[in-house]
């Protein structure tokens, strides 16, 4: 049995349309695929060396406000402005009012008092003036960040504590196995794998590059391992390989698979013992753009033809004949179970509440729609539509009950989750000079009490910022929440009542 399925799942043939918006479905002419991906083609105007960088970790006021003075922000102009991103798809304006936008609404009411939870708000900002911040991942009080400078820095306490650089490509996701092996997406569709030296842990030493070089030199003889390659320069490839930039990556829950969504619309599935490519499926029309996983072997996965897709994995018996049954262990189809929603915007993140089985899903419009199980399972639709954004999502992250939403508009929305099933805005983190990037989240250390977070957000203005946040209580005697919390740029936590 030929190991891996090259062309698996493709298109939604197996699949079940649950929830279909007016006008969706259409087909994407190729021409127009790149203004759909999730985030904006910027080049990298840094140096390459570590030497010439100069960094800092900017500490907040005791009272968690913004770090940004007014000086800053209104007299000095962000390398977020001055970038292509101000030409892209992402820099407009919707169609459809957000619920909790930007700026104040006519009418209303502002206050200075700080009714915010205790030890909620930015602590700090990391800057390392070397490239915008596509991708973060935090483990053990670690924070790793990659940017377009091809490098990966280590973060401790809100210093840096070590980095650690790649060939080519920059870092557009990083994800980190209970092992601590980091596995680091790039542009140059490769996937580096790192491990840290267990005689001095600042060290990262690169253990393998996916694929393997054994691997592509022994599937290139046999002409039937090619595919057709998606991109232009590319008559054909080696199905283990991509083609096109690796945009999102994720573990399964066993840790045993590696899942790689890619601009070449596949999805590849990796076997972590021995870093070998298993499966390729044919996920989409148009670029994968965010990958997540879900209960009992579902795996979803949104992309830049406006669909999100739930694949269901199915575990492949030993080849018969075959000796050594430990080496042949994993191998996986993946065969297509339903497809969530077909919209004329793109699909730009994905996450995955898994004790409330809820998925969400944002969009290039600045909406985030939900499904609970009942949805993913085939027996309903869409549960809803968040509108707080203006325009484009770019990351999800779901924690408690919590979900953070970060955006092109440079704010970072913080919804709770009420037990009903409805959604509440609670604040919006403001301070970011660019479109947010990457979120990152993680139990705070210091809260012996339970319910508070610590949120890393990358942006496009080169920096990463910590923030701690509070799960606020929800409402007991169903009382109207209240209005959301904004902070704005002098550090003042502000309420718009609407």
């Amino acid at each position: 049995m030929k190991e891996g399925s090259r062309g698996g799942g493709g298109g939604s043939s197996g699949g079940q349309t649950l929830f279909v918006e007016a006008g969706g479905g259409l087909p994407r002419p190729s021409k127009c695929s790149t203004l759909m991906h999730s985030d904006p083609l910027i080049k990298s105007t840094s140096e390459e060396e570590f030497p010439t960088r100069h960094s800092n970790a900017s500490a907040a006021h005791p009272g968690y406000y913004s770090d940004h003075t007014a000086s800053t922000t209104y007299t000095q102009n962000s390398s977020a402005d001055n970038s292509p991103f101000r030409m892209s798809p992402w820099n407009h304006q919707p169609a459809t009012s957000s619920a909790s936008s930007g700026g104040p609404r006519p009418g209303a009411t502002n206050t200075t008092t700080d009714l915010c939870p205790s030890g909620t708000g930015l602590v700090g900002s990391l800057v390392r003036e070397e490239g915008h911040i596509y991708s973060v991942a935090a483990i053990g009080g670690l924070l790793y960040t990659g940017s377009d400078s091809k490098n990966i820095r280590v973060w401790k306490n809100q210093k840096e504590y070590s980095g650690f650089k790649s060939t080519s490509g920059l870092v557009k996701a990083i994800v980190i196995s209970t092992d601590h092996r980091i596995f680091t997406g790039h542009q140059d569709g490769k996937i580096r794998v790192w491990k840290v030296s267990p005689k001095n842990p600042r060290v990262h030493k690169r253990i393998g590059t996916l694929p393997r070089f054994k691997d592509l030199l022994k599937n290139s003889i046999n002409p039937c391992n090619y595919v057709e390659a998606r991109r232009r320069h590319h008559s054909s490839a080696v199905w283990i390989r991509h083609t096109d930039a690796v945009s999102c990556l994720c573990l399964s829950e066993d840790q045993r698979l590696l899942y790689s969504g890619s601009w070449d619309r596949t999805l590849k599935v990796w076997r972590v013992e021995d870093l070998r490519c298993v499966e390729s499926v044919n996920a989409h029309d148009d670029a994968v753009n965010a990958v997540v996983i879900g209960h009992n072997g579902l795996v979803f996965t949104g992309s830049a033809d406006g669909t999100v897709k739930v694949w269901r994995r199915e575990e492949l018996p030993k080849p018969a004949g075959k000796k050594g049954g430990k080496k042949q262990a994993g191998l996986t189809r993946h065969e297509p179970a339903v497809t969530l929603v077909r919209q004329d915007m793109a699909v730009t993140a994905l996450a995955i509440d898994v004790a409330a089985g809820l998925v969400y899903g944002g969009s290039s419009d600045g909406g985030i729609s939900w499904w609970d199980r009942g949805g993913v399972g085939g027996s309903g639709g869409c549960g809803g539509v968040l509108r707080g954004h203006k325009v484009a999502v770019l990351c999800l992250v779901a924690a408690g009950s919590l979900l953070f939403s970060g955006s092109a508009d440079k704010t970072i929305c913080v919804w709770r989750r009420d037990g009903g099933g409805a959604h509440v805005c609670t604040s919006v983190l403001t301070g970011h000079s660019g479109p947010v990037k990457c979120l990152a989240v993680e139990a705070d250390p210091d809260d012996c009490g339970g319910g508070r977070w610590v949120i890393y957000s990358g942006s496009l203005d080169k920096s990463v910022k910590v923030w701690k946040v509070a799960e606020p209580a929800a409402s007991a005697s169903g009382n109207p929440q209240p209005p959301a919390l904004r902070w704005d740029d002098r550090g003042t936590p502000r309420y718009d009542l609407y």
